[in-house]
């Protein structure tokens, strides 16, 4: 009603017993002292386990030793192997490098005689299709090789199959050069460079940029060798399976893997391709003292 006091808010207080007034402790004291029961009521007692995980349990498995042993035998074992698979590549890298030289090429006039009455074009498809079924053949026989598995013979079966591809594919793209009348200058060891170049970067020599030996071989040339490398092994690994499977595996791939590249090489080569007639009489290729036996 009009002219009423305003409602106002009444604290409502509890009565007090006998013995509050008779010496017992203040109303205001023991609501200081409320908080305090409350606060240390919800503090974890000593040497008592915290079941639902909280810090004190956090605190005890991160105490735990053994955990950490497992942890750390774990991370050196991934230290370990990926230490022993970088060693792996930089071994056949070496490898590669130094067969390179040894393997032997047949310069035009010879690849003319051998197939005579053929053009560039065909005779470069004679070329591609030899070396695909000698990749192949490759591929099959590391297959079989692994029909029974044999874990620690594996990374010796993969370096094998890699190492004996490459010389193949290298002999290759050596021999498309000539037919497209884009043979590099230089001695053997020039040349031999110049073809793993063309390997490793899977397109073909531009003779307008000429590379020395020195930078062909320097560190980058090397961190792309072993990145071809270590992209050939993980794509070779099904030819491990086991039981004839990697055979049949092994040889499918690697005669595909062949002729992709042999097209990206001839793509390019095609764009500055010297006609026969126009070709200069260039000298018989030199031949290696040591050449490596390739089958084909």
């Amino acid at each position: 009603m009009a002219g009423d006091n305003p409602f106002r808010k009444r604290r409502f207080r509890l009565p007090r017993t006998p013995e509050t007034h008779q010496g017992g402790p203040d109303p205001a004291e023991g609501a200081h002292q409320a908080p305090d029961a409350e606060d240390s009521a919800l503090l974890p007692s000593p040497g008592v386990r915290d079941d639902e995980r909280g810090l004190p349990a956090s605190l005890e498995a991160a105490d735990d030793p053994g955990r950490f042993t497992k942890l750390a035998a774990v991370r050196r074992g991934l230290r370990k192997g990926g230490e022993r698979a970088r060693a792996g590549v930089a071994y056949v890298a070496d490898r590669i490098i130094e067969s390179a030289p040894r393997i032997p090429v047949r310069d035009l006039a010879t690849l003319r005689a051998q197939f005579p009455g053929l053009g560039p074009e065909q005779l470069a498809d004679k070329l591609v299709a030899g070396a695909a079924n000698a990749t192949s053949t490759v591929g099959a026989g590391i297959g079989a090789a692994a029909m029974l598995p044999v874990p620690p013979a594996m990374p010796a079966e993969l370096a094998a199959e890699i190492t004996g591809v490459a010389a193949i594919e290298l002999k290759l793209i050596a021999e498309l050069h000539e037919v497209y009348g884009m043979r590099p200058p230089g001695t053997l060891t020039q040349r031999s460079t110049a073809y793993l170049t063309s390997w490793t970067e899977e397109r073909g020599i531009d003779l307008t940029k000429p590379t020395t030996v020195n930078a062909a071989l320097g560190g980058q040339f090397k961190r792309q060798l072993r990145q071809q490398i270590m992209k050939r092994m993980i794509r070779n690994l099904p030819n491990l399976t086991p039981f004839m499977v990697g055979a049949a595996v092994g040889a499918v791939m690697n005669r595909r893997d062949t002729k992709a590249l042999a097209e990206r090489i001839r793509k390019d080569l095609r764009r500055r391709q010297i006609p026969w007639e126009a070709l200069p009489e260039l000298p018989p290729l030199e031949q290696p003292e040591d050449p490596k036996q390739l089958g084909f």
